[in-house]
């Protein structure tokens, strides 16, 4: 029967081998993103960094001419104006003029030709104000930096608004991008490239873009790059991605059908293996605190493989449960059960055997027909047999519960309240059961540690056994404190890796017989009777 949750792991494992195809064109356009991105972001940057130099250039200049000469429009104004251009890579023309525009003189004796693109702006922190213009015959905006002299006077420098043509700058657009400096007003002062197309395509279109401002100045450059444009320069990256991609999701998939086989949820595997009798009983024996002797054991299970693998109990049980498959695996249990220990069982007829039980078993009152028909014959008698239900699943109190419990009662059995405190139990709940053993988990025991005089937890299970005139198992007993502590407090049954752990039937006959032979001729080591014998067969 293949389960629902093997196809569902089959299926996650496949639509995860895939994720990385899947996830090529995602993150390749997500790098593009970032990348151009970062690109266009450090070009308007440095066009920003660039027209504010200019600027910062011609202040400068400005400044130390007006300080230097007293008199403007004499031969050593020319002479200082001529040497700041000199001295300047930006610097083409230094101007006087009245408050009308007329001009009085300038750097060379000659007119000087410009136009106004832009009225006159001021920029925050300077006394000078800045006014776009075309300036003589350059191809390239100017920026013409201006001081006002008592109110009737204005120097003016120019300076280009970049270093370069506008043909060369557009000639290092890359195809289908725009470059625009604007003022922030909004007023365009360059637009280079394919901005029509931007204007038109700007809502339906993917774009990436950048903007940046020349300091202070109030100049704004902004770039954009369609994004699909920008995505074919990575062709080959895309090329070289897809066949990782490829790669890595080829393991994946081998990875995911490798693992649906080894999986923890073994699924169409586990039916097989009940039908070939692979899942094993082991025996964990219980052991009486005092005496030392063997009193009964635990029957657990392994799922023992043909390749020698040995896979625990708590790899497949849940899946068993949920399953249905619980249900014949613990038929399959009992009948080897009853091969391995009916010899056994005569020869110590006290000997009582736990087996565990799941919470469809209770609802299902087959199950009592089941132990008639496996044990009824057998030397195994029903006194001997020990039922266990977990309390992490409480039973609910239904008809076919009741009669499961009645039903076994009825043959001899007994019923054990398994992980005792772990779960939703109380007692009113585990009276209603008629539970006769209640098996206190090896997590309350594990709270005994050396010098403990104490466990409020652990004692008060204790006392809530006694309460119910249940007899006591304590589980998980892997420590001489642990078992002393037990003892002193009335717990006399036991089994733990102190003792031993499960065991295969030929290892657990040999301990059981060992122990049954000559009890009183061994040593003790939890207590000051000579017949306390408690076995370390771990």
């Amino acid at each position: 029967m293949k389960s629902k949750y093997s196809h569902l792991l089959m299926v996650l494992g496949a639509l995860l081998a895939f994720v990385p195809i899947f996830s090529v064109d995602y993150l390749l356009d997500a790098y593009v993103r970032y990348r151009e991105t970062a690109t266009l972001q450090q070009q308007v940057s440095q066009i920003g960094v660039e027209i504010n130099n200019n600027v910062a250039d011609a202040v400068t200049a400005l400044r130390q001419i007006v300080a230097d000469i007293p008199s403007l429009c004499t031969p050593t104004f020319s002479q200082y104006a001529q040497r700041a251009i000199a001295n300047s890579l930006s610097i083409k023309q230094v101007l006087v003029e009245n408050m009308d525009g007329v001009q009085y003189c300038d750097a060379y004796g000659r007119e000087v030709t410009h136009s106004a693109l832009s009225e006159a702006l001021p920029v925050p922190g300077l006394t000078e104000t800045i006014t776009i213009v075309q300036f003589a015959e350059m191809g390239m905006p100017a920026i013409k930096v201006t001081q006002t002299l008592s109110g009737m006077r204005r120097v003016s420098v120019f300076v280009p608004l970049l270093g370069v043509t506008q043909e060369t700058l557009e000639t290092n657009l890359r195809a289908a991008s725009m470059v625009r400096i604007s003022l922030t007003s909004g007023l365009p002062v360059i637009e280079m490239g394919a901005v029509a197309d931007y204007t038109r395509t700007q809502g339906s279109q993917e774009y990436l873009g950048a903007q940046s401002y020349a300091g202070e100045l109030p100049i704004k450059v902004q770039f954009a790059l369609p994004f699909n444009s920008a995505r074919a320069g990575y062709t080959d990256l895309d090329v070289v991605f897809t066949v990782i991609a490829c790669f890595a999701s080829a393991c994946l998939l081998l990875l995911a059908l490798w693992y649906a086989r080894k999986s923890r949820v073994p699924a169409f595997d586990l039916e097989r293996a009940i039908g070939r009798n692979e899942i094993k009983p082991y025996y964990q024996p219980v052991i009486n605190l005092r005496t030392g002797e063997l009193i009964g054991c635990e029957v657990l299970c392994r799922w023992e493989k043909p390749n020698g693998d040995v896979i625990p109990p708590g790899v497949f049980i849940d899946y068993a449960e949920n399953s249905g498959l619980a249900v014949p695996m613990t038929l399959s249990l009992m009948q080897q059960v009853r091969y391995d220990l009916s010899e056994l069982s005569q020869k110590m007829p006290h000997m009582k055997i736990s087996i565990n039980l799941f919470e469809g078993h209770f609802r299902d009152v087959g199950i009592v027909d089941d132990v008639q028909a496996i044990f009824g014959n057998s030397a195994i008698n029903y006194d001997q047999l020990v039922f266990e239900i977990t309390e992490r699943r409480p039973l609910e109190n239904s008809a076919a519960v009741n009669s499961v419990i009645s039903g076994l009662h009825a043959l001899g059995a007994r019923l054990a309240m398994d992980d005792a405190g772990t779960g939703h139990s109380n007692l009113a709940y585990i009276a209603t059961l008629g539970v006769d053993v209640i098996k206190i988990d090896r997590i309350f025991v594990d709270m005994i540690k050396p010098g403990t005089t104490q466990v409020p937890v652990l004692d008060g299970l204790i006392a809530m056994a006694r309460d119910l005139d249940c007899e006591i198992v304590a589980e998980g007993v892997e420590t001489e404190e642990q078992a002393i502590y037990l003892r002193s407090h009335g717990v006399i049954q036991a089994q733990g890796f102190i003792f031993a752990p499960a065991l295969k039937i030929g290892a657990f006959r040999e301990l059981a017989l060992a122990l049954d032979s000559s009890p009183s001729l061994r040593p003790s080591k939890f207590g000051s009777r000579p017949d306390a014998v408690p076995v370390n067969a771990a």
